[in-house]
């Protein structure tokens, strides 16, 4: 793997400006054009300068400022929803099942729901919507909260369906009452028929069950009696009472409640019985007084019992608006399927950084800016959104590429010693970008490490770094290297001795290194987890698509000192829900190592021991 990055630069050329490898054609365009404007700057110094040029000369650079998904909003499919009903104050709710880890599509639902109402001077509600007590665990209650945090978003309140149960069930006896709901006892099959299903195919002629005749008083005491636990699960269930010759599935008689047998991990073992997501859904939207109810077009069918419910029941009627949902290709992102990846040791956790449910892409480093930025980028319609993995990297990478500081890091380590070199004191610069981010000393050693995969024995045309006779420079070290010998063990290089190349031309190429005494830390290079970008179409299943090469672990690589000012500073940078100095986990410990990949520190690290985690590569696999 060190080959491979070391190889994908072997023809370029540093830009020490930018810290890019590119061709010695585009360098020497560059360079050119840096000339002309410095000439330009400095005949424009020269010229007396008036106050307020001396005050803007003198004024700091800033780093450049980090956008805010606000441009979806003011335009497009969510403006054109918020002009169908433009009321102020804007409430919205953001309404997960706390029945899994939320995944990278979920990250457009929030930002859709937070950022709508804060664009409109509102607010917003999580709600769990906790009405499944066999699916539900504190856990994923704990990492959703922690993920709308960490995304920047305060909501007006933690609310939770369960929150409204004594009211829900009042407005089902209300239904009943108005014999718009009853009670049924009809098995799988007779489901199937009455919805026109027969011997599996759709299209036969559909009719209500028998027990929507049944009176007012009859449907009352058999709510109550599921209520009272006299039912066991599926022998009864309270139904809507809709239209069942409508063209709309959704209308064909939806359940309302169902008897479950399990306590609820908030109102114990008080409900035997539990409202569906169809009965409770819009009745907590209209609770909670919400103005856009925004979720995806699997829902498109549901806008009509939605409504229809609100109306029946003479409740406040919210408007509910549908945005095509966020898939991403070469991945799964099924609960199940990444349960079987997670139990069966393909991967560490659910949180694992090969993963994209969005604990795992935190873990990996990626800045919450970054993912924000990702939603607002691809804008919202009501098509959906099916993304390659190597778009979100390329937003991933331009995010960081002006956030983060550049340290040097190696991650297969080779000695060269230095015969004539003097310990020197360096102060590099944490980017040649932005010259707020600072700067840190480093020492400079007689041994210096460098990437194996930088050293050749036998010396060709098409190579620019270390080889016998060949001279190379070391980044932001005054003068090039040059080979005067090696040692081996076996076919191992062990040790490169060198001398100053004081005399000889400027080097075609500057290779990074790191000092003696430099932090020994372990890498995780982390690569797509699948080989394919349709794992679920491989022949015997998606577990058949596995990339062997999904990580690759450096043990033995070695950081510069700066990392120690990085990890202080943290995090990089202070944007969305890691918004200030100590905000934010060891993923928030970011940087370049220049010439290797974007960096963030792993939950795996100790006091003794640091692990990395790569970010994304400097530059889009040359194979995707």
């Amino acid at each position: 793997m060190a080959d491979a990055l070391a190889e994908n630069t072997a023809k370029l050329q540093l830009d020490e400006e930018t810290g890019e490898m590119v061709s010695k054609g585009e360098l020497k365009k560059r360079m050119a054009k840096r000339a002309k404007k410095a000439a330009a700057a400095k005949a424009k110094a020269e010229v007396p300068a008036t106050t307020s040029a001396l005050k803007a000369a003198q004024k700091k650079v800033e780093a450049p400022k980090t956008v805010e998904p606000v441009n979806m909003f003011a335009q497009g499919w969510l403006d054109d929803v918020y002009k169908e009903r433009p009321v102020k104050p804007v409430v919205t709710r953001f309404p997960p099942e706390p029945n899994g880890y939320l995944h990278i599509g979920h990250a457009k639902a929030i930002t859709i729901n937070f950022g709508f109402a804060k664009f409109h001077g509102g607010e917003c509600y999580l709600r769990f919507d906790d009405t499944n007590p066999e699916a539900e665990d504190e856990k994923y209650f704990t990492a959703i909260k922690e993920i709308v945090e960490w995304l920047g978003f305060k909501p007006k309140a933690v609310t939770y369906s369960s929150d409204n149960f004594d009211k829900l069930y009042q407005k089902a006896e209300e239904l009943i009452k108005k014999e718009k709901a009853y009670v049924c006892h009809c098995g799988v099959e007779e489901l199937k028929a009455q919805r026109g299903e027969i011997d599996g195919i759709q299209g036969g002629p559909r009719f209500r069950c028998k027990h929507a005749e049944q009176s007012v008083g009859k449907n009352l005491e058999e709510f109550r009696a599921m209520r009272d636990g006299k039912y066991k699960p599926k022998e009864a269930f309270l139904r809507m009472k809709q239209n069942i010759e409508d063209g709309n599935p959704q209308m064909w008689d939806l359940p309302a409640y169902r008897v479950l047998d399990a306590e609820h991990h908030r109102t114990g073992p008080k409900w035997k019985i539990y409202p569906t997501y169809d009965f409770t859904h819009c009745l907590c939207d209209s609770f909670e007084n919400i103005t856009h109810s925004l979720c995806t077009t699997e829902f498109i069918q549901s806008r009509v019992s939605y409504e229809w419910l609100n109306k029946t029941l003479e409740v406040y009627e919210p408007m509910q608006r549908e945005y095509g949902r966020l898939s991403i290709t070469g991945t799964v992102l099924s609960k199940r399927k990444i349960a079987k990846l997670v139990n069966e040791g393909y991967v560490r956790g659910w949180d694992d950084p090969r993963l994209f449910t969005l604990i795992g892409i935190k873990r990996r480093g990626v800045p919450p800016g970054a993912i924000l930025e990702f939603v607002n980028e691809l804008g919202v319609t009501t098509a959906p959104t099916n993304i390659q993995l190597a778009r979100l990297d390329q937003t991933v990478r331009r995010y960081l590429e002006i956030t983060v500081p550049r340290l040097m890091l190696v991650l297969d380590p080779l000695p060269v010693v230095i015969e004539d070199a003097v310990e020197l004191e360096l102060e590099l610069p944490f980017s040649p970008k932005i010259p707020t981010m600072g700067s840190h000393k480093v020492k400079f050693t007689e041994t210096v490490y460098i990437e194996r995969s930088d050293f050749r024995e036998v010396d060709s045309k098409e190579y620019f770094r270390l080889a016998p006779g060949k001279s190379v420079g070391l980044l932001q070290v005054p003068y090039p290297i040059k080979v005067v010998s090696f040692k081996k063990d076996g076919d191992k290089v062990t040790e490169v001795r060198a001398v100053y190349d004081k005399e000889g031309k400027k080097p075609k190429a500057y290779i990074h290194w790191v000092a003696e005494g430099s932090k020994e830390v372990e890498v995780r290079i982390h690569n797509a987890l699948f080989k394919s970008e349709k794992p679920d179409n491989a022949e015997g299943g998606f577990l058949n698509d596995i990339n062997p090469n999904s990580e690759e672990i450096f043990s033995h690589a070695m950081i510069e000192s700066g990392f120690e000012e990085v990890k202080r500073r943290a995090p990089w940078p202070e944007a969305a829900g890691e918004s200030e100095l100590g905000k934010g986990g060891p993923e928030s410990v970011r940087f370049q190592a220049t010439r290797v990949a974007y960096m963030a520190m792993d939950s795996d690290s100790t006091e003794e021991k640091i692990v990395l985690n790569r970010i994304v590569s400097l530059k889009e696999d040359a194979g995707k």
